[in-house]
């Protein structure tokens, strides 16, 4: 951080006292609604209008070398501008499967073989570096450094130091206090500038590179730093290690290549946030060829509820008995997967033992009776010392891993991510990410890798409530899929919840669970309570289990960040409708159109709503079947930290 403080002050010492003469290039969105004016002078910065309202200014960006600083007295050598208007399939979609990417874009080609494009679409503006170099470069530092016109404030994750599993709660606050040098802020970040506008601030395209990082500037914006790449490792127990050493650089990397991009999405209207695809319009596409192995799907967990079984007649617990019971519960829910979590190996060290008490490969070959796969939990750092057991798990006959513990997102770290992703792709092996920096792309690229955690989810408990939750679909599902683990079939306001680890319970109304499914994106859906609570709620076990982990078009009907959301998906000829609210307010009446739906065609509605006396007892919920057309209002009501679920199924005789 003092290096970054010293960058930044050479920065502001050049641009005063350099005369370089100033070219100014303008830019517009494809409807002409988003206006970025880039300037190059001493420096390369750019300010962004949306409807002539000037909502960032004097913005700069640069990449500090190990001998040089490009974007300092930037020499530009040519001008290439370009649309792109395109539509492509997404093979694995949690949002849409036709992605429409239009944009228009600049290319600005400076001496000393760098350049920086830029793009500006109808939601947003994005920009990277790229590079020409035939040597290796040590990149020291990236600045990127936004600065709001009005006075602003932002709901940001505050780690303490760059070691973070991206699991803090939201805060929000006024960027005039974001100045700390205690406090920075991992990605995402949601801004709120000049009401009623909306900046939605992360990154795209993040390979050999460390994830980006923000602190206040002092000058009502934010300003990027990262961590250095590390030197020396020492033993920190089996699912981690200490840094002992770093480099003076963030990154050691080819000196030809694309950095990744920098990227907002900017609107005035919250729905648009949730709808962006953004962060695929920028990422690479897939790399693996064939990917109809990939199979996304929901999967029974037992770490939650600490494998406490009851009214079974063997002793539970992580063992043999008990992961066949989970078998036969997936198997009658046609759930494809379970995950089995730490103990299904002798030691977290050793991932080719397998606990005799757990018998792993006569539970893959139960599994298969069953049509239902088995996915293990690993440490990453045995991961790392066994790269090779992907092709053992394969001829085991493992579906997939869950690899934990990571908490770092340094270039090494991020490197690791990518190594894995590939080695397991060569054996079929599907990842999820846990202990997980947000994703960045590399899902796009990979598509064996189907969630991240990277979330307050629900297995932090008590500490998982409504009103951090109700930000996931603005921010941590706009990066990527996120496994937040959801599912809870005991139920409870915020001051009734009685949590315990073998009886936990979600905050919020069964409902509000209910509707997780269908507004929360990750292409490993967990049901994460005791198999005995879905047996005795059978109902709402029947209907989450129908929700489907992909998407064919997503659209976002009543939405205002941290406080209500309403999205309509649709898979097929199905509709799904979930809706969920924190506890700002007691009861919400919300009247929806349907007219997404098909003209002419009846549709069969069945709705589980939050009861009458959900606004104190949380379990409380009412299920209603109607009938329902494309010019009908659909009238929902949400309690409290309450929710709606709804599928929406034509009739036959249509």
């Amino acid at each position: 951080m003092k290096e970054l403080k010293l960058f930044s002050i050479v920065f502001v010492l050049v641009t005063a006292l350099s005369t370089v003469k100033a070219t100014s290039i303008a830019l517009k969105s494809p409807n002409g609604e988003i206006a970025l004016n880039i300037k190059t002078g001493n420096t390369i910065t750019y300010s962004v209008a949306y409807n002539h309202d000037l909502l960032l200014d004097n913005c700069t960006l640069a990449m500090e070398l190990e001998s040089e600083a490009l974007g300092m007295n930037p020499k530009i050598k040519k001008v290439t501008r370009s649309a792109i208007n395109e539509s492509f399939k997404k093979e694995i979609s949690f949002k849409n499967s036709i992605i429409q990417n239009q944009c228009n874009a600049l290319k600005l080609d400076f001496a000393g073989d760098y350049s920086v494009e830029f793009r500006v679409y109808d939601d947003g503006v994005a920009y990277r570096f790229l590079t020409r170099k035939k040597n290796e470069l040590l990149i020291k530092n990236e600045v990127f450094n936004i600065n709001l016109v009005d006075s602003s404030k932002a709901t940001l994750q505050l780690p303490a130091e760059f070691k973070t599993s991206y699991e803090n709660r939201y805060e929000t606050l006024s960027l005039n206090q974001f100045q700390s040098d205690s406090k920075m802020a991992n990605l995402p970040a949601l801004i709120e500038t000049k009401s009623p506008y909306k900046i939605f601030v992360s990154e795209a395209g993040l390979f050999d590179y460390p994830c980006m990082f923000l602190k206040g500037n002092g000058k009502n914006g934010m300003i990027s730093l990262f961590p250095k790449v590390p030197t020396a490792f020492g033993e920190d127990g089996d699912r981690s290690v200490k840094i002992l050493q770093e480099a003076a650089y963030i990154a050691k990397t080819s000196g030809t290549r694309s950095f990744p991009w920098r990227l907002m999405v900017i609107t005035n209207d919250d729905r648009k946030i949730v709808e962006s695809d953004m962060v695929t319009k920028l990422s690479s596409r897939n790399q693996l060829g064939d990917i109809s192995w990939v199979k996304p799907g929901q999967v029974s967990w037992e770490w939650w509820h600490d494998a406490a079984l009851y009214g079974v007649d063997f002793e539970a617990g992580y063992n043999l008995d008990s992961y066949k019971y989970y078998i036969d519960f997936a198997a009658t829910f046609g759930i494809p997967y379970i995950i089995m979590d730490e103990g299904w190996a002798m030691s977290t060290r050793d991932p080719y033992t397998p606990n005799p008490k757990v018998d792993v490969n006569e539970l893959i070959r139960y599994g298969k009776t069953k049509n239902v796969k088995v996915i293990l939990w690993l440490t990453w750092l045995t991961v790392e010392k066994n790269m090779e057991l992907f092709k053992t798990f394969s001829d085991w006959g493992v579906a997939g891993v869950k690899i934990d513990f990571m908490d770092r997102s340094d270039q090494w770290m991020v490197n690791f991510y990518e190594r894995v992703a590939k080695e397991a792709a060569k054996y079929h092996i599907l990842v999820d990410f846990h202990g997980a920096f947000k994703p960045a792309g590399l899902e796009c690229a990979y598509p064996n890798v189907i969630s991240y955690e990277g979330v307050l989810g629900l297995e932090q408990g008590a500490n998982c409530k409504p009103d951090n939750s109700l930000y996931l679909p603005f921010m941590r599902n706009v990066c990527g899929p996120m496994d937040f683990t959801p599912g809870a079939m005991l139920n409870a306001q915020p001051e009734n919840l009685g949590y315990t680890r073998i009886k936990p319970v979600g905050t919020g109304t069964r409902a509000f669970q209910m509707a997780t499914y269908i507004c929360f994106e990750s292409g490993l859906q967990m049901l994460a309570d005791n198999p005995f609570n879905y047996y005795r709620e059978r109902e709402c076990t029947e209907f989450i289990t129908k929700v489907p982990v992909t998407w064919d078009e997503t659209r976002a009907l009543v939405a205002e960040a941290g406080k209500v959301l309403v999205v309509a998906k649709r898979k097929g000829t199905k509709w799904f409708i979930g809706g969920m609210c924190n506890d700002s307010e007691k009861v919400r009446l919300i009247d929806v159109p349907l007219n997404f739906l098909s003209e002419g065609k009846t549709y069969t509605v069945t709705a589980f709503e939050d009861g009458i006396n959900a606004v104190r007892q949380g379990a409380d919920y009412k299920k209603r079947q109607f009938d329902a057309h494309a010019n009908d209002l659909l009238k929902i009501r949400i309690v409290r930290n309450g929710g709606y679920a709804a599928v929406l199924e034509q009739k036959n005789n249509n």
